[in-house]
């Protein structure tokens, strides 16, 4: 595919880009050395082609002065099933422009946007990205959230049984539950449990992540049924300590519905933002996504 525009300054001639393909080892490396050094360009390469299949039109936009690579936006696309109908999705992610060429930065996030028929969402905006998406029609997600300790002690009520094996998980799940699981199931950033009670089951999502630098954090992405993950996250709380040294369990209000009584309130919460004509805050979720194929 052809450049797209360009535009000139002192820097030079600033090209914009489709990123295709041919473009993941460039773009990885400019993203290992300007935006984080510890995840290494092979591994932002192998989470530039997500887990689902998808056609979408490129992988995100590049600026490029000459050959050099100066600013990168990624982007992830998927097609999802809606009340509404068959809804087409494209998250916004791993933002980067160097320091000389930010003059241009919001060419990459208005090429993203320029395209037709998609609801945009951005799950990791930046301090300095937030006031400019809600000036372009994004909205905030409510994103309060929760914290609670994992302790040894913790177990579950009703002596629900917890699942790791991912060839059980699958035999459990049906429909959409299982679409997802076949999507995700090698997700560079998404681990998958099952909490299964009798006849019923809550298919949890999480991803290790950092705070203050430290990585002895959980955050969850996805709870099918939240009323029995109720009944069961004590039991899940105990495995992410003992099995994966995981201290924290960071989870959001509007996945869980309540909050667990030794849990805490964050002060901050991280925030996470949407722009669609059609759909509401309720129909947007954190699956297919820069959150489930990029650790950091």
């Amino acid at each position: 595919m052809a450049e797209i525009s360009a535009e000139t300054d002192r820097c030079g001639i600033v090209a914009l880009h489709p990123i295709l393909p041919a473009d993941f080892p460039a773009v990885g490396l400019f993203l290992h050395q300007s935006l984080n050094a510890r995840i290494p360009a092979h591994r932002w390469v192998a989470m530039m082609s997500p887990s689902w299949q998808v056609d979408g039109p490129n992988h995100g936009f590049m600026l490029r002065d000459g050959e050099r690579i100066v600013g990168v936006q990624l982007a992830f696309y998927s097609t999802r099933d809606r009340q509404a109908g068959t809804v087409r999705f494209c998250n916004i992610a791993a933002f980067c422009v160097l320091p000389d060429y930010r003059v241009h930065s919001l060419r990459l996030l208005r090429a993203v946007l320029a395209q037709p028929g998609y609801c945009f969402t951005d799950l990791s905006p930046s301090g300095i990205v937030q006031p400019l998406n809600l000036r372009l029609g994004f909205r905030k997600l409510d994103t309060t959230t929760a914290l609670i300790p994992n302790m040894a002690s913790m177990l579950s009520i009703g002596g629900m049984r917890l699942v790791t094996d991912h060839a059980s998980i699958a035999g459990r799940l049906a429909g959409s539950d299982l679409r997802i699981f076949r999507d995700h199931r090698s997700a560079g950033a998404a681990e998958h449990v099952m909490l299964v009670d009798v006849d019923r089951y809550c298919y949890v999502i999480f991803r290790r992540d950092r705070r203050k630098n430290l990585p002895f954090f959980a955050t969850l992405l996805h709870v099918s049924d939240p009323a029995l993950f109720r009944k069961g996250r004590g039991q899940l709380f105990r495995h992410l300590l003992l099995q994966h040294g995981i201290l924290f369990t960071l989870m959001e209000l509007r996945l869980v519905r309540d909050r667990p009584l030794l849990s805490r309130l964050l002060p901050g919460h991280r925030p996470k933002m949407f722009r669609s004509a059609d759909l509401g805050p309720e129909a947007i979720d954190y699956l297919y996504s820069e959150l489930t194929c990029v650790s950091w």
